[in-house]
């Protein structure tokens, strides 16, 4: 499974990541922690031995608090997630809900990986996260925190489902001029994925991703109409807009070259040239298997493929 981005830059796809790889990942956090905490105890030992017992007892403790509490627990909030350790093993922290961490979720963890890796080697964290469904220690289990992984392998592209047939054609009057590239690329990822997501985690990504759209439109999600199904319309209005602004620049550059299609066949992209002004159409073949037939205004089929969604009651 890819991975979602956000705005933020953080993975929605939520693959909790394993055992293994946080565990490497942990190992190299804390040899940098506790090689920065050794030289910097060198560095206070050397500056301070003039002092007396308990004013070096007391700078050996805030060094301490400082350097191995009070570090991860800085670099995890600066980094939105990402330690050197994490980072090198392809890991990121995020909330349960899929978004950026901040300092209060980076304290909590900070707080309990004292106690459940530092105090007592990792024993702790090692059996709770085996115990975890998804992998999580105690630090993740309070902080509502979730540790996910962020390479994964690259795989096949997959198209964007269409929308539902009752909402095909309904968004023709929108203006998609305000909607930045951005937000596109975080519906386009959401909809190839929305079936391998967490259904809680899903309907609350639909719903967000929903509102943005349609403040940038400027019109509200009509009433009864399913957030996923929604952007699954606005992206199919968009595509067909992209498509027939394609197929018009095409036919200006060099018509004497291509000339227009007979009247009543498809060109590329399943856009229909005619006399009347231009029509879209689903594409039609082999390549949509499983689809189901729509008559057409001649007597012939059109197969349109399936959507996934079902219409409101």
């Amino acid at each position: 499974m890819s991975e979602l981005v956000t705005g933020d830059a953080v993975v929605l796809g939520l693959r909790p990541a394993k055992l293994p790889s946080r565990a490497l990942a942990l190992a190299i956090d804390l040899v940098v922690v506790w090689t920065v905490f050794m030289l910097v105890s060198i560095g206070l030992a050397v500056a301070t031995v003039t002092l007396d017992e308990a004013a070096s007892a007391a700078i050996a403790v805030a060094t301490f608090l400082l350097v191995l509490v009070g570090g991860p627990i800085a670099v995890e909030t600066l980094s939105h997630g990402r330690s050197l350790g994490k980072l090198a093993c392809g890991l990121r922290v995020v909330r349960d809900d899929g978004g950026p961490i901040r300092f209060r979720h980076a304290l909590v963890r900070g707080a309990m990986g004292v106690v459940e890796i530092l105090m007592t080697l990792g024993v702790v964290a090692s059996i709770a996260s085996l115990v975890s469904a998804r992998g999580r220690r105690l630090g993740d289990v309070f902080a509502g925190t979730l540790v996910v992984r962020e390479r994964v392998p690259a795989g096949r592209g997959v198209a964007v489902p269409p929308p539902p047939p009752w909402l095909v054609g309904r968004f023709a009057a929108l203006d998609l001029s305000a909607v930045p590239d951005e937000l596109w690329l975080a519906i386009r990822q959401y909809l190839t994925r929305m079936n391998q997501l967490d259904a809680e985690v899903g309907w609350s990504m639909a719903t967000r991703l929903s509102g943005e759209l349609a403040a940038r439109t400027g019109v509200p999600v009509p009433e009864g109409v399913p957030a996923a199904a929604y952007l699954a319309g606005v992206v199919n209005e968009r595509q067909a807009r992209d498509a027939r602004r394609v197929f018009a620049a095409a036919q200006r550059v060099s018509p004497e070259v291509a000339g227009p299609p007979a009247d009543g066949q498809s060109g590329a992209g399943g856009v229909r040239a005619a006399s009347g002004p231009m029509e879209w159409v689903a594409p039609v073949g082999p390549a949509n298997p499983g689809a189901s037939g729509v008559s057409g205004t001649d007597g012939s089929t059109v197969r349109t493929p399936g959507t996934g969604f079902a219409p409101p009651a």
